[in-house]
Parts: C-alpha cells; sequence; structure tokens
C-alpha cells in the first residue's frame, strides 16, 4: 500500500491511555513505517470517560464551553461542556460527577448534581438539542442530583430536601418535578454501552456499586433505596401498572442509575459507540478509508455486544480492511485483517500496562509492516 488513507478509531485504553492518546501513539508508529500514508484520527468512545474529547477531535469546529459545578463531593469542579457546530451540547457525566473526582469513594452520598448543572448551563447558552454521555459515574443516586439541578424536588416526610446521594432516597416521600427544564427543541439522547436496568441482579447496584464503592454486603439496601425512589418517579411522570416501567428499560441502570433519571426527564438512550460513530462521520470517513484501526484495552467476549471494535469492524466490512490493537486479545480476532496484543508484543500485562503509549507505538508499526 502506498500512500493509502488509513482511519484510526480506537476506544481509550482504561487507565492507561485516552482514545486520542491511543490514536496518536498508533499513527506515530504506523507513519513511522508508511510516511505516505494519509491518516486520519478519529478517537472514539462509547459515552464513557472521553466522549467529549473524542467528538472534539473528529467533529470540526466543536467549541468547549467552560463551566463550574458542583463535584460529587461537593467540591468545586472546573470543567466543561462541547458545543458542536450545528447547535447541539455535548455533557460528560465522567467530567462533572465522574468516579476520577473522587478520592476516596463515596457511594452512599456521591451524586450527580454537577451533571445537571453542566446540563442547565447548555440549555442556558440555548443549545438545540443535547447529547449526554454518561459512563464513569461516581454515584448510585438514579440520577436524581442532574434532576435536581435541573428543577426536580425531592421531598422528604417533613418537606425538607432530602440529603444528596443514595443514602437520601431511601427518605423521599415526595417528588414534584413540574419544575423541570425543559428539553431542547431537538431533544436529549444519552450515550451508553450499559443495557442494565436500574433494579436486581443486573442492575445498577448489583453490577456496578462495588465498582462506586459498594460493599457486597450493602448492595440490597443500595437498590432498595433506588427502588424507593423508581416508584416515585414512576409515578410522577404517570407510569401505570401493566404499562412498560421506565426503570426496566435497557440502560436504566446504566452510571448508578443515572440512566433511569435521564429517562424521567424525557430522554432516549442510544448505544454509545454507534451514536457517537453517526454524531462524528466515522461511516463516511471508512467509506472512502483503505485501512481502518481500532482497538481497547480488553478484546473479549464482551467486545462483540456493541463495543467500539466491533462496530467499527462492521463498518468496515466489504470495504475497508480492519485492524485490531488491544491490551489483551481474550476472544477470537479472526474478524480482523490483522491484530496486535499489547501484552504479547511487550511481553507481559505489567510491561503492557506500565507504558501503554510506547507499546501502542510499537503496535502501530507492526500493523503497518503487516502483509496486505
Amino acid at each position: 500500500m502506498t500512500g493509502h488513507r488509513v482511519v484510526i478509531a480506537p476506544d481509550s485504553f482504561k487507565g492507561t491511555a485516552t482514545a486520542t492518546e491511543a490514536a496518536r501513539a498508533i499513527a506515530a508508529g504506523w507513519a513511522s513505517v508508511r510516511p505516505d500514508d494519509e491518516l486520519r484520527l478519529m478517537p472514539m468512545a462509547d459515552g464513557g470517560e472521553g466522549s467529549i474529547e473524542a467528538f472534539e477531535i473528529a467533529v470540526a469546529g466543536a467549541v468547549r464551553m467552560p463551566v463550574t459545578v458542583t463535584g460529587p463531593d461537593d467540591r468545586p469542579v472546573d470543567t466543561h461542556w462541547l458545543l458542536l457546530p450545528d447547535g447541539a451540547g455535548v455533557v460528560e457525566l465522567a467530567s462533572t460527577s465522574g468516579i476520577t473526582l473522587l478520592h476516596p469513594l463515596l457511594p452512599a452520598t456521591a451524586h450527580t448534581v454537577g451533571f445537571g448543572e453542566a446540563i442547565a448551563a447548555a440549555l442556558d447558552y440555548g443549545v438545540g438539542r443535547l447529547v449526554l454521555a454518561i459512563g464513569g459515574g461516581s454515584s448510585a443516586d438514579g440520577g436524581a442530583g442532574a434532576l435536581a439541578a435541573l428543577g426536580a424536588r425531592f421531598l422528604d416526610a417533613g418537606g425538607a430536601f432530602v440529603a444528596p446521594g443514595n443514602h437520601g432516597l431511601g427518605e423521599i416521600a415526595t417528588v414534584e418535578l413540574a419544575g423541570l427544564r425543559a428539553l431542547p427543541p431537538g431533544g436529549v439522547v444519552v450515550l451508553s454501552d450499559v443495557t442494565s436496568p436500574l433494579l436486581g441482579p443486573d442492575g445498577a447496584a448489583s453490577v456496578f456499586g462495588p465498582q462506586k464503592g459498594v460493599w457486597h454486603g450493602d448492595v440490597p439496601a443500595f437498590d432498595a433505596r433506588l427502588a424507593h425512589f423508581a416508584g416515585f418517579v414512576e409515578a410522577a411522570v404517570g407510569w401505570r401498572d401493566g404499562a412498560p416501567a421506565m426503570r426496566d428499560t435497557a440502560g436504566a441502570g446504566s452510571a448508578g442509575g443515572a440512566g433511569f433519571g435521564l429517562l424521567a426527564w424525557g430522554a432516549s438512550i442510544l448505544a454509545g459507540s454507534s451514536a457517537v460513530g453517526d454524531i462524528a462521520g466515522l461511516s463516511g470517513a471508512i467509506a472512502t478509508a483503505d485501512v481502518v484501526i481500532t482497538g481497547e484495552g480488553r478484546f473479549d467476549g464482551q467486545s462483540d455486544a456493541g463495543k467500539v471494535p466491533s462496530y467499527v469492524r462492521g463498518l468496515a466490512a466489504g470495504g475497508a480492511r480492519a485492524l485490531l490493537v488491544a491490551g489483551a486479545i481474550e476472544a477470537d480476532s479472526a474478524g480482523f485483517a490483522a491484530a496486535v496484543s499489547l501484552t504479547q508484543l511487550s511481553g507481559s500485562a505489567d510491561a503492557a500496562i506500565r507504558d501503554t503509549l510506547h507499546w501502542l507505538e510499537r503496535a502501530g508499526a507492526t500493523l503497518a509492516a503487516s502483509p496486505d
């Protein structure tokens, strides 16, 4: 291949490299072997941390809009939302109410107030629609904090506002949603790669609670408080017995139940990777490419369930040559023309984690040297 067009569209390598860093490292390695190729970097995301950065690079003319919000532990957080050229706003939960903003973790009291404040800032600006990326959350508050920042009221039996966080949900006696901000004209879409319902063994507390610091023995209590909250919210929005419950909607359990809260506001939940790709124009870029390189930290049995590599490979089917880079490859990668594992390339998982960007660059060079 000489002077070919190459699209580089990896997800993040969780904890070691953002999608942008990964794309740049892979590109540097590829260019060291094939300097005449035209490289287009389109870092991907599935709705989690790095989504704003992915949009910013992929969408020409996107602008960061600074905002200071209340962090998940009540400390102020200087962050931003993203204004797209078409007037849409992108708000990321990870950068406003995310788990990386906490040390130590505070599963009982962490909240999503800051996420709601950033959404409100975008509405105040006048965005025509909203894209909300909700991965990487720190709380299990069911999205109550975000809804409160948008005008909802959650009161206890004495008429006082309940405390933020999961623990406060159990004290709710009244839910008032009449004061919620109106959705923008183009609506609100929520990006998530999580299909969990709000409650039960596959729900927010059971599956994701431990990641947020919930002790295993405390999971039932967290789940019960979310159920208490859900009952009041569903009643407030007019849910009736026999009708499909919002709590059972795929993705309602994402981000500690923030998906549920956003559904109550009127948002729709979409598969994160495909929605990000649609907005970034990935399909069109791959349609004119000769090669597409994708990747993630671990390519395993879940990777074919809508994760970035399977989505990108699907877009390339019948056209561009699809290549894979992963920290570890634990599932059949036969659907790719070539695949490189950083663990194998470096000799160990520890080595790959210790210097991920170096090995990503080496992986890019290795793929560039692979037979057509």
